[in-house]
């Protein structure tokens, strides 16, 4: 076999099926799976409910949960689109959650290597500490646009929501993400 003819062979494996246009859409669907379904969340939250801190604690654990297990369905831009719709729901200071969640997405994107190793007691205690320093972040920069000290209250309303919440949610994505694993398998 000349050395022409080896660079033309296709790369050893199982062959690529041919795009169709089904599989080209169920591609994009589960790629887009991760912004629609964490941004359909934050406009359900955002609903007058009596807890404020409700919309910013269900963002952060599905963020996490993303970047960790499909970070190309929670990339930095998606991110911030998400920050900038909570901020826009929420009425924050616009840039508190960009900021907030961008830096829970790139502490998950740094360890997440690490965190898809370990056992859910450890990826749910890593969150509880990523969620922290997120609503501290939060926290401070809001006191920074406002010049004044915002209650305390908050942030510990925002951890527990979102440390209490993390189970829940990681079962249904997990599930999630399992199917469409499986999809993608079959294809």
């Amino acid at each position: 076999m000349s050395l022409a003819s080896k660079l033309r062979a296709p790369p050893p494996g199982r062959p690529e099926p041919p795009q169709d246009l089904p599989r080209r859409l169920e591609a994009l669907l589960r790629l887009a799976f991760p912004l629609v379904s964490t941004a359909l969340v934050l406009i359900l939250s955002a609903t007058p409910t009596g807890l404020p801190a409700l919309a910013f604690a269900l963002s952060m654990p599905a963020i996490a949960f993303w970047t960790v297990f499909r970070p190309a369905g929670m990339a930095p831009p998606i991110v911030f689109v998400l920050g900038l719709l909570l901020d826009l729901l929420t009425m924050a200071p616009l840039g508190v959650h960009i900021i907030a969640l961008l830096a829970l997405h790139g502490a998950a994107m740094r360890l997440r290597f690490w965190l898809a190793r370990q056992g859910f007691v450890l990826v749910w205690l890593c969150f509880c500490v990523g969620a922290l320093g997120a609503t501290l972040l939060a926290w401070g920069f809001t006191a920074l646009l406002l010049l004044t000290l915002p209650p305390w209250q908050p942030i510990f309303h925002t951890l527990l929501l979102a440390a209490g919440l993390y189970p829940p949610i990681a079962i249904l994505l997990s599930r999630a993400h399992e199917a469409m694993r499986r999809a993608e398998n079959a294809s």
